[in-house]
């Protein structure tokens, strides 16, 4: 469909996408393929310790190419259409609804992709994101270019996230179908799988497998796990056994925050921990908010809300 369309008109559509602050047309197109010709030199690599222990590493653009990510995503990527089963990085999402259908479930199953990020290559965003189809090959493999570092995927660029779930996109239709014909309910959190009912685990462990193997994936079989309704059943942080309701050990730190303040009060309280008043009471306020975001009929954290509202403006 792109036998009509030369030069000009390409640029003339990456100049319409307004990717970076450039009055000059020639410039700004010359940017952009230096950019992407060489977009190594334009991130900072930096490591950030997870909650196991482990190391991750972030690539964190530079100003403008973070910039030219952030309207490839916006202007380019948004409006494209994910899975109904892909609840991370998506509008109108959230943890909520990766929990949701997995609440009083059973057995649930948590299952995690090795290396998520790592192992999206350049041909499978190409083809997912920027495919012949949609745009002419020059501007798809600039966009590509753009959106990978080392020919993959990154932690750290605002197009990552998003990318993910378009190439994980069939892959996501094929097991959740599958699921549906066994009653299965099934959501994905980035690399975080979810299947929870009554079934046989091994049966879907192998299927999983056999479809990730398909994209040059696999499973990181140390983060399998089985979980009986007996057990508390966590999904992406959030306790599921009979309702939705953030874990016992979330809500027993604020608690234990509320506490201190009442018997000590704040002033003392920040004096024994350290802490600045500000940015302080906003988080805990912030804590309080997720708690009744998850159960907004929870009265004891209403009431704690109240509590540091008027601390807020006793101390403004």
């Amino acid at each position: 469909m792109w036998d009509y369309i030369g030069v000009k008109e390409c640029n003339d559509y990456l100049l319409s996408l307004n990717l970076f602050d450039c009055d000059d047309r020639q410039k700004y197109i010359r940017t952009l393929y230096a950019i992407a010709n060489d977009v190594r030199k334009h991130y900072t690599k930096f490591q950030i310790r997870k909650h196991d222990g482990k190391m991750r590493t972030i690539y964190e653009p530079s100003g403008i190419l973070k910039h030219i990510q952030k309207r490839i995503l916006t202007e380019v990527l948004e409006d494209m259409r994910v899975s109904p089963y892909a609840t991370a990085y998506t509008k109108g999402k959230s943890l909520l609804d990766n929990a949701q259908p997995h609440v009083g479930q059973k057995m649930i199953l948590k299952l995690d992709i090795r290396h998520f990020f790592e192992n999206i290559w350049f041909l499978d965003i190409y083809n997912s994101c920027f495919p012949i189809e949609l745009f002419p090959k020059s501007v798809g493999m600039l966009f590509t270019y753009l959106c990978t570092y080392d020919d993959h995927l990154v932690q750290g660029a605002p197009t990552s996230a998003f990318i993910s779930n378009l190439v994980m996109r069939e892959f996501d239709y094929e097991i959740g179908n599958w699921c549906n014909q066994k009653n299965i309910s099934y959501t994905r959190y980035s690399d975080d799988m979810t299947f929870s009912g009554d079934f046989d685990p091994s049966g879907v462990i192998r299927k999983v497998r056999r479809e990730l193997y398909k994209l040059d994936m696999e499973l990181n079989d140390s983060k399998t796990r089985v979980i009986r309704r007996s057990h508390r059943q966590c999904v992406t942080g959030l306790v599921v056994n009979e309702k939705r309701q953030v874990s016992r050990e979330y809500r027993k730190e604020i608690r234990k925050q509320i506490y201190f303040i009442q018997r000590h009060g704040l002033s003392e309280h920040l004096a024994r921990i350290g802490r600045d008043e500000k940015g302080y009471l906003e988080r805990l306020k912030g804590s309080i908010c997720y708690v009744l975001q998850i159960n907004p009929d929870d009265a004891e954290f209403r009431k704690y809300l109240e509590d540091i509202d008027e601390l807020s403006y006793a101390n403004k």
